[in-house]
């Protein structure tokens, strides 16, 4: 009797364990924005990125001067 209830402890134990290991979260590690394609002309340089999360494509502008920081303002989100 005893060896027969040390099985069943031990199948509780595994299947408890089964189901603590199915039920955590899995980490998405896909890129957030992928890069599309850049340009630049007369010091001043545009990036395109691809949002997958949003469908969105985001350009992003720099300017030449170190002080200014890059903007990433424009987007257009996708059907």
């Amino acid at each position: 009797m005893s060896t027969r209830m040390a099985i069943l402890m031990m199948l509780s134990l595994v299947g408890g364990y089964a189901v603590h290991v199915l039920a955590q979260p899995r980490a998405d590690l896909r890129p957030a924005m992928m890069p599309i394609a850049s340009s630049s002309s007369n010091g001043i340089s545009f990036a395109w990125f691809y949002d997958q999360g949003t469908r969105s494509v985001v350009v992003c502008r720099a300017g030449s001067a170190l002080t200014e920081a890059p903007d990433c303002k424009s987007h257009a989100t996708l059907p």
